[in-house]
């Protein structure tokens, strides 16, 4: 085949989405004296009939970026945010029933969460009233994360988190391992496990029809049942770690079919201080260096036996 014949295949358009991303959208809401914060970071992907739009340029069918951003923010004064969840909800059916030309809705949203700071006991004398009930500190433990698609039938709605940090200083061990001419680490019947967790899973509510969770509750049990499970496992491995956290989760949490995680390594390594003519054993209380770079790397998914595996591989990983 020469060039002018491969010039003259037909080009024909692929998989498109547009919409506007990072849309910081922070709600206050008012109860008498108490303050309530809502504060999310919310992505919209839409896709549908809009070949014309990339082949010649018309916007007929093509519904404005800006506008999907004024309706983030118009969304959460009108309707408010309970959840994550229901405001990724409430934005993708809007989406997709409104406009004729979108088919599909992705919204993808982080949250941030605050807590209440305490005032001292001498609030009352510095600014006249009982109790302060509008201060907040940032929570940094984790960044809450959902996905909300739609296609005009059913919703799929992912929830998560990212970032969350933990650490077992004792009751792992890591031996047994595949051995060759390149393998230099040191078995090893105590050592740090230590990883940062990133996790999607899958709700099988799809429809109105159906029962819709509580999704600020489903979120906090979800969470609490993956920290047991860390804190409860006693680990050979961190692959055996995430599949006991998934576990965990779908024996407890019926509204949950699937439960995908990515959990990079924080190695903690015992530093050799034999230079010095001290031991540095754990059992006594060891002295280790933290290792960010490179890292471990490991992930699994964990489904109900006869559900489908449905969240994307590299929606958690690098």
């Amino acid at each position: 085949m020469n060039n002018d014949s491969r010039r003259a295949r037909p080009v024909i358009l692929g998989q498109n989405q547009y919409g506007k991303a990072e849309n910081r959208v922070v709600k206050i809401t008012r109860d008498g004296d108490t303050h309530h914060i809502k504060d999310l970071n919310v992505s919209v992907a839409l896709s549908g009939d809009l070949d014309d739009v990339h082949y010649s340029g018309s916007n007929a069918n093509c519904l404005p970026t800006d506008t999907t951003k004024n309706t983030c923010f118009a969304f959460a004064k009108e309707y408010g945010i309970e959840s994550a969840e229901q405001y990724g909800i409430h934005l993708a059916r809007h989406f997709v029933d409104s406009q004729p030309s979108i088919h599909r809705a992705r919204i993808r949203i982080e949250e941030y969460a605050w807590e209440r700071i305490a005032a001292s006991d001498g609030n009352s004398q510095f600014i006249g009233a009982d109790e302060v009930k509008h201060s907040f500190v940032r929570k940094g433990q984790e960044t809450r994360v959902a996905q909300i698609t739609y296609d005009g039938t059913e919703f799929e709605v992912l929830s998560g988190l990212k970032d969350l940090t933990v650490m077992n200083s004792t009751n792992s061990e890591f031996w047994g391992y595949i051995k060759d001419k390149y393998t230099t680490l040191k078995e090893d019947y105590d050592r740090i496990l230590a990883t940062s967790l990133s996790t999607w899973w899958r709700h099988n509510w799809t429809s109105d029809e159906q029962r819709m969770p509580n999704w600020e509750k489903s979120y906090e049990q979800a969470k609490k049942h993956i920290l047991q499970a860390f804190v409860e496992t006693y680990s050979l491995s961190l692959q055996q770690t995430l599949y006991q956290m998934g576990t965990r989760v779908l024996n407890n949490r019926g509204e949950i079919d699937e439960i995908r995680f990515s959990a990079p390594n924080k190695h903690h390594f015992r530093q050799d201080l034999s230079f010095c003519g001290l031991d540095n054993e754990a059992k006594d209380g060891a002295v280790y260096y933290a290792a960010d770079r490179p890292y471990g790397l490991i992930e699994a998914t964990i489904l109900r036996e006869g559900t489908e595996a449905r969240i994307p591989v590299d929606m958690t990983n690098l």
